[in-house]
């Protein structure tokens, strides 16, 4: 009895140190993990590399050590060296779809699109409420030219984040090259609404103008056959009222009307028109209906056009526009009140 007691404690205190070094070497991995990620907050990529490589020394299971390691060179411009570290994660059984975005990202910039496709597919299908996925995922699709794919994935990622300003504009390039103009110039207005003075508020803006000018230029209106009200596709109708949109500015432009009061005419006529067809019970009711259709038919019903327009416009008529604004303070309440009042669904 005694010999097995004397066994047992020798066993117990000859683990003690084995148990103690671990939980010393499981400690010091995550105080490297986290002086690990300031280094790389602060830019300092490569001290931070050192950081993760001795924490994955002290603890080589540490996938935590792996994601930042993957982060960070991946900030670096090191991507696919960071590829075999991310690739641990998927292997595991822990959560994925930061992973697999954070990979879909790497081969997304190295110029391997179906890989990056895969990934983001892998993550959405491990976290389908993960809103970058989708957006990043419509973002490879866009550079691929499958635009009715992208549409279709930012789509979802607006579902998911209604005011996220890139997903609008990624949505309405898609559009754009998809031929929905319709779609295109009210996701591109939403962006707007969202982010009116940055710099890619002006490209944005002048998308809009392009698809007016552009569409004044038509002298033949195509007509897609589908499922829409007597065989004409519902895009294709919604496509109309670009037409008389641009029609109108054009004739608005030979009286030399001004320019913004000009935008606020064509944009009415066109909302209007949209919502008019959006209340037809041959047209099915889908996202961009509900969303977009629905929601600025309501603005032009609100009569707050005229300081939507403007609010828009900022980066093209900054100085006309904050002049009005300050002479027309309270069309500019207005209009914030009705933004913040006025509920959409998809």
């Amino acid at each position: 009895m005694r010999s097995n007691l004397i066994t047992f404690i020798a066993v117990a205190i000859l683990g003690l140190p084995a148990a103690f070094a671990s939980a010393q070497d499981a400690k010091t991995a995550k105080t490297l993990i986290k002086e690990g990620i300031a280094l790389n907050d602060s830019g300092k990529y490569t001290q931070a590399v050192e950081k993760y490589t001795e924490a994955l020394k002290a603890d080589p299971n540490d996938l935590q050590a792996d994601y930042e390691m993957g982060f960070t060179l991946y900030n670096e411009g090191k991507g696919l060296d960071a590829i075999p570290f991310l690739e641990k994660i998927t292997q595991s059984n822990d959560s994925k779809y930061e992973t697999y975005d954070l990979m879909g990202s790497i081969y997304d910039d190295s110029k391997q699109p179906d890989k990056a496709i895969d990934c983001y597919i892998k993550g959405i299908a491990d976290n389908p409420k993960y809103e970058r996925l989708h957006f990043n995922l419509g973002i490879s699709y866009l550079r691929q030219k499958k635009y009715t794919e992208a549409e279709e994935s930012e789509i979802e990622a607006i579902k998911l984040d209604p005011k996220h300003a890139s997903a609008q504009q990624q949505y309405g390039l898609a559009a754009y090259y998809n031929n929905h103009k319709a779609a295109a110039v009210l996701a591109f207005c939403n962006f707007l609404l969202l982010e009116p003075q940055s710099k890619r508020s002006a490209t944005v803006y002048g998308y809009i103008m392009k698809i007016f000018e552009n569409e004044a230029k038509q002298k033949n209106l195509v007509l897609s056959v589908g499922k829409g009200s007597n065989g004409i596709s519902a895009m294709s109708m919604a496509n109309m009222s670009v037409t008389m949109a641009a029609a109108t500015k054009t004739e608005l432009a030979k009286k030399n009307a001004d320019s913004v009061e000009n935008l606020s005419t064509v944009l009415k006529i066109m909302f209007e028109a949209l919502g008019r067809q959006a209340q037809d019970t041959a047209t099915k009711k889908d996202f961009f209906w509900n969303f977009y259709a629905d929601y600025f038919y309501k603005l032009a019903e609100s009569g707050n056009v005229p300081a939507f327009a403007r609010y828009i416009s900022l980066t093209a008529y900054r100085d006309e526009n904050l002049t009005w604004f300050k002479e027309n303070k309270k069309q500019l309440n207005d209009l914030d009140l009705w933004v913040h009042s006025t509920a959409r669904s998809f």
